[in-house]
């Protein structure tokens, strides 16, 4: 077994930079050694949590349990075929070295992932997303040990019974999975979704044929940058909320005193809002209560101004969900795992 630290700050191991503490953290760099943990029943009766990147945590309290740290390394082939390829990554691995990688073999399907924060094996619990694309579409399974019986087990795409930022390891099952890898199919020949605004507004007037999978991922990159804070500069954990899914008979409704409520359509029976408009609308937009704030650009982003606790953090999206809620009759649902 690896050193255990006791005591230890979680403020280098989450984005907001909450100086929070862990009981006990560990460093996992194999399965063996997390299989080792297990079995020695060492997390028997106590709390314990997965940290990747930490990029959708908030810390509001120390943690009396066990972080683990997922540094489990290795990305590999499996098969290729004429138009695909079958690759598997760790869970340890930088999800966004790993779409870089990607798109420089010119492997096409997560491009529009580009610069996501976190580490890989939190890509599918959060099922994470951006610009049209969710990272479900290209996993084909998941390897994963359970942290009861240091069992392993294979998650079909199917199995994860994904949602809009939800998964079964959020649900049913949380708490009980480490990700080990994940397998994602790409595919060789263009496949590019670029349906999202700010996407199709930075290649207007270029045909298709003359794009290539690196301008795709580089437009993604110039987006994010133009809108979300830089965590290493200041604390964030990107979109704190979710954009809220209403039914259209709601939208109707909330059109009659909001004409410009932007949307976009799911099915024939729902439609989801932004909720950075919402909140730029309850005039949240740029503001600060005490060290905590709404990032100035993005009304999404709630943003660590200097040495915030978790608790001002927290307090500050509480006050936001209450207007929102009684602006619009909409409840804000966190995105980030406050703990």
């Amino acid at each position: 077994m690896t050193e255990v630290l006791e005591n230890a700050s979680l403020k280098k191991y989450n984005t907001f930079g909450i100086d929070a503490k862990a009981r006990f953290l560990v460093h996992i760099s194999s399965a063996n050694q997390l299989r080792e943990y297990v079995t020695t029943g060492v997390f028997s009766n106590q709390n314990v949590l997965i940290l990747g990147g930490g990029s959708n945590v908030l810390f509001t309290q120390d943690f009396d349990g066990w972080v683990l740290v997922n540094e489990i390394m290795g990305i590999e082939k499996v098969s290729e075929e004429d138009d695909y390829i079958m690759i598997k990554a760790a869970g340890g691995e930088n999800w966004s070295a790993f779409v870089d990688y990607c798109v420089e073999q010119n492997w096409h399907g997560l491009e529009n992932l580009s610069l996501i924060p976190g580490k890989l094996g939190a890509a599918p619990v959060q099922n994470i997303g951006a610009y049209g694309v969710e990272q479900c579409e290209s996993m084909v399974c998941l390897e994963a040990m359970n942290l009861k019986t240091g069992e392993t087990s294979i998650f079909k795409n199917e199995d994860c019974e994904f949602g809009y930022r939800s998964s079964i390891f959020k649900t049913s099952e949380k708490g009980n999975w480490v990700v080990l890898n994940v397998t994602y199919r790409l595919w060789k020949k263009q496949v590019f979704n670029l349906e999202y605004s700010p996407l199709k507004t930075a290649f207007e007037g270029i045909s298709i044929e003359s794009i290539n999978l690196k301008d795709v991922s580089e437009a993604v990159k110039n987006i994010r940058r133009s809108k979300l804070p830089d965590p290493a500069i200041i604390g964030n954990a990107g979109s704190f909320f979710k954009n809220p899914i209403v039914s259209k008979e709601k939208l109707g409704n909330l059109k009659i005193r909001f004409s410009n409520i932007p949307f976009y359509e799911i099915d024939n029976n729902s439609v989801k809002i932004p909720a950075g408009w919402l909140i730029e609308t309850c005039n949240w937009k740029g503001k600060t209560i005490g060290n905590a704030g709404v990032h100035d650009k993005q009304a999404l982003v709630l943003v660590n101004k200097v040495n915030a606790s978790g608790i001002e953090i927290r307090d500050l999206a509480r006050k936001i969900q209450s207007d929102v809620l009684e602006k619009f009759s909409i409840e804000l649902d966190p995105e980030v795992l406050i703990l």
